[in-house]
């Protein structure tokens, strides 16, 4: 009785440590850095230091490519991982928008748009990994969308913090694309996550 009870401690601790492992990986020790830069990068723009929270958000996608690269090479691919990446993605995307649109009011508009199209993506992808157990990996028509972002979110801010100017014509044209690039995808995730759903509901059935 007290071997199978030393047996048994045994199991809970190895599993407790192979948890541990799992949760403090490369990976996602990067993914919670990337989490924990929304703070310094949201104060350094509200507070208009731009060249610092340009300097934090190219830091915060370094480490994004990064927590994909050593994911693969160190076969460090988890659950946990393929959960917090996403929602890394878009509590940075929100917090920049949210951030932006204090300081340029000219974007509003359109940042309540993409910040809408964000929170139902994560709704979304929220319920199917509870109904499915699955994550919809990032597609190109999602990727160029973020790049897109970031290269217009960069123009406005550059703009701004080298001439102090906010040019509204270029603001719009930027903005305009953005937000149809950003809806586009979301259009395209919608599909796929209805064709996902369906097929768990056939495989039920």
């Amino acid at each position: 009785m007290i071997d199978l009870k030393k047996k048994i401690l045994k199991i809970k601790e190895k599993i407790l440590l192979l948890n541990i492992k799992i949760f403090f990986n490369i990976p996602n020790i990067l993914t919670f850095t990337r989490i924990l830069l929304i703070i310094p990068f949201s104060i350094s723009l509200l507070s208009e230091n731009y060249i610092k929270a340009c300097e934090i958000l190219i830091f915060s996608g370094i480490t994004d490519f990064l927590d994909g690269f050593f994911a693969r090479i160190l076969h460090q691919q988890t659950k946990l991982g393929e959960i917090l990446d996403p929602i890394a993605d878009k509590l940075t995307l929100i917090s920049i928008m949210v951030c932006l649109s204090i300081k340029f009011k000219s974007i509003v508009y359109f940042m309540i748009i993409l910040i809408i199209k964000e929170l139902c993506m994560l709704l979304a992808g929220a319920f199917m990994l509870k109904k499915t157990k699955k994550t919809i990996k990032a597609k190109w028509y999602g990727k160029l969308a973020t790049a897109f972002f970031y290269f217009s979110i960069a123009s406005i801010v550059s703009i701004k913090a080298l001439w102090g100017i906010e040019n509204k014509f270029l603001v719009n044209v930027l903005m305009s694309f953005t937000a149809l690039l950003m809806l586009y995808a979301m259009i395209k995730y919608f599909f796929e996550f209805l064709s996902i759903i369906h097929e768990r509901k056939h495989k039920d059935n």
